[in-house]
This record gives C-alpha cells, sequence and structure tokens, in this order.
C-alpha cells in the first residue's frame, strides 16, 4: 500500500469510527454512567471488534449473504431486535452510586465485539472500506484495512468515553441522568430508521 493510499485510508477510517451513530452514542452513554475505567472493556470491544469483523468481510463472507439473499433480513431482524434491547439497557441505566445496587454495568468485550455483526453502521463501513482500499481482496490489503481501523477506532472510542465521562459533571442528578440515558436510547433507536428503509 503506497503513503498516500494510506493517508485516504487512514482520513476515510476516522471519518467513519468519529462520527455518530450505534457505537459511538452507546460509549457516550458509558461513559457518562460508568466513568472511563469501567467503559474500557466496552471500548476495546469496539475498537477490536470491528476490525476483527473487517477480515472476515473482506476475505468474502458476502459472498455467502449473495449466496443466501434471505440472510440480510436474519441480519437486519436480528441487529434492529439487539439495537432495541441496547436501547432498553441504556433507557435504564442506574445513576453511578446505583449501579452496584442495580446490577447496572457497562457492555463487555464480548458484547461490544459481538454488537459489531448486527451494527448496520459496521457493515456499511466494512462494505466501503474493502471496496474502497482492499479492491483485490488479498490479506494483505485487508491487513491495512483492520490495522488501521485499530488505531483510528482507539482515537474514536476514547474521544466519545470521555465526552461521556464530562457529561457526567452535568448530569450529577439522578432526573437530569435519566433524561441523558432516555434521550440516548431516543438516538440509538433513531438510528434504526436507515435499516428500516431499505
Amino acid at each position: 500500500m503506497t503513503p498516500d493510499i494510506f493517508l485516504a485510508l487512514a482520513g476515510f477510517a476516522l471519518v467513519t469510527v468519529i462520527t455518530p451513530g450505534p457505537n459511538n452514542l452507546m460509549l457516550m452513554t458509558s461513559g457518562a454512567n460508568f466513568g472511563f475505567r469501567r467503559s474500557i472493556p466496552h471500548m476495546l470491544g469496539v475498537g477490536l471488534g470491528f476490525p476483527m469483523m473487517i477480515v472476515p468481510v473482506g476475505l468474502g463472507v458476502m459472498q455467502a449473504f449473495d449466496l443466501w439473499p434471505v440472510s440480510y433480513t436474519i441480519l437486519k431482524v436480528l441487529s434492529v431486535l439487539y439495537m432495541l434491547y441496547l436501547a432498553w439497557r441504556i433507557a435504564n441505566a442506574a445513576p453511578p452510586d446505583g449501579a452496584a445496587k442495580s446490577g447496572s454495568k457497562p457492555l463487555s468485550f464480548v458484547q461490544a465485539a459481538a454488537f459489531q455483526w448486527v451494527n448496520p453502521k459496521a457493515w456499511s463501513m466494512a462494505l466501503g472500506a474493502i471496496t474502497l482500499y482492499a479492491t483485490g481482496r488479498d490479506i494483505a490489503a485487508v491487513l491495512w484495512v483492520a490495522g488501521t481501523y485499530v488505531a483510528m477506532g482507539c482515537i474514536s472510542t476514547t474521544t466519545w468515553t470521555v465526552i461521556g465521562q464530562q457529561l457526567r459533571r452535568l448530569l450529577n442528578r439522578p432526573t437530569r441522568l435519566r433524561i441523558f440515558n432516555w434521550t440516548m436510547a431516543a438516538l440509538l433507536v433513531a438510528s434504526l430508521v436507515p435499516v428500516l428503509w431499505t
């Protein structure tokens, strides 16, 4: 990969991961509800889970979807159901002091990594990156794309979690935090609109 193509890929990756979407809304909410340190497994699940998804997508998993078209519908249904479940979790997250009593906790590494497979934005990002920057589908190009997303994912996950953590100062009353959580849950549900229209 030439330096100019790599710089284009890095710019593309940063823009796609740092713009608002389901992952970033959930990371901001996790930072606000649980703080930075407790959100690290969630951050790692997003930051590493998406690049781990890129590799099989780049090496041809989409051909299986093309051979079995009903799989697109199954993926869409799973995406909607899982995102509704996550929105419910966000809306009902406990205040930081009550989290231990209520059993409320941030997403784990595995939950956040698995979410990438039902996240519509992640699929469009993976397909776009592979189509533009790994056109030959060779393993080296696919790994360059995945590695670039690891680096840009670190920037994005840290940024959104810190924003949430800083918002925590403003959300020091249970009512404010509840309004914030319900707003974030509503935005997550609203992010399903493009999925449902296609």
